[in-house]
Protein backbone atom coordinates (compact mmCIF):
# COMPACT_ATOMS: atom_id res chain seq x y z
CA UNK A 1 0.00 0.00 0.00
CA UNK A 2 1.26 3.37 -0.79
CA UNK A 3 1.69 5.93 2.10
CA UNK A 4 0.16 9.02 1.42
CA UNK A 5 1.10 10.46 4.58
CA UNK A 6 4.91 10.04 4.09
CA UNK A 7 4.74 11.24 0.47
CA UNK A 8 3.54 14.20 1.50
CA UNK A 9 5.73 14.86 4.61
CA UNK A 10 8.96 13.80 2.09
CA UNK A 11 7.65 16.79 -0.05
CA UNK A 12 6.39 19.36 2.84
CA UNK A 13 8.36 18.42 5.89
CA UNK A 14 5.61 19.21 8.15
CA UNK A 15 4.46 17.01 10.74
CA UNK A 16 0.64 17.76 10.54
CA UNK A 17 0.39 15.79 7.41
CA UNK A 18 0.02 12.75 10.37
CA UNK A 19 -2.52 13.94 11.85
CA UNK A 20 -5.94 12.88 11.32
CA UNK A 21 -8.29 14.84 9.70
CA UNK A 22 -6.27 18.05 8.98
CA UNK A 23 -7.77 20.30 6.04
CA UNK A 24 -4.60 20.38 4.17
CA UNK A 25 -5.23 23.54 2.23
CA UNK A 26 -6.89 25.53 5.34
CA UNK A 27 -3.76 24.46 7.32
CA UNK A 28 -1.51 25.92 4.28
CA UNK A 29 0.20 22.54 3.73
CA UNK A 30 -0.81 21.90 0.44
CA UNK A 31 -0.25 24.60 -2.14
CA UNK A 32 -0.09 24.01 -5.93
CA UNK A 33 3.77 22.99 -6.29
CA UNK A 34 2.46 19.93 -3.38
CA UNK A 35 -0.34 19.05 -5.18
CA UNK A 36 2.42 18.79 -8.81
CA UNK A 37 4.84 16.68 -6.31
CA UNK A 38 2.26 15.00 -4.75
CA UNK A 39 0.82 13.60 -8.77
CA UNK A 40 4.56 13.04 -9.30
CA UNK A 41 5.33 10.71 -6.90
CA UNK A 42 1.99 8.72 -7.41
CA UNK A 43 2.86 8.73 -11.06
CA UNK A 44 6.43 6.63 -9.96
CA UNK A 45 3.71 3.91 -8.26
CA UNK A 46 1.51 4.11 -11.51
CA UNK A 47 -1.30 5.84 -10.38
CA UNK A 48 -2.26 8.58 -12.47
CA UNK A 49 -5.06 10.87 -11.23
CA UNK A 50 -7.21 12.82 -13.55
CA UNK A 51 -8.10 15.74 -11.63
CA UNK A 52 -11.02 16.14 -13.92
CA UNK A 53 -12.13 13.21 -12.93
CA UNK A 54 -11.79 12.94 -9.20
CA UNK A 55 -13.89 15.26 -6.12
CA UNK A 56 -11.59 17.47 -5.99
CA UNK A 57 -12.94 18.25 -1.97
CA UNK A 58 -10.97 14.99 -1.07
CA UNK A 59 -8.09 16.49 -1.45
CA UNK A 60 -8.43 18.54 1.42
CA UNK A 61 -7.11 15.82 3.68
CA UNK A 62 -5.25 12.79 3.94
CA UNK A 63 -8.14 10.74 3.97
CA UNK A 64 -9.51 12.18 1.46
CA UNK A 65 -6.34 11.72 -1.36
CA UNK A 66 -5.92 7.94 0.09
CA UNK A 67 -8.96 6.81 -1.22
CA UNK A 68 -8.41 8.95 -4.04
CA UNK A 69 -5.58 6.39 -4.22
CA UNK A 70 -7.23 3.12 -3.71
CA UNK A 71 -9.60 3.88 -6.21
CA UNK A 72 -6.84 4.89 -8.89
CA UNK A 73 -5.23 1.27 -7.59
CA UNK A 74 -8.03 -0.87 -8.63
CA UNK A 75 -7.96 0.65 -12.35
Amino acid sequence: MINVRQILYEICEDEAVFEDGIDLVESGILDSYVYIELFSRLEDYDIYIQTTRIDRTKLRTIEGIESIVKEYQKK
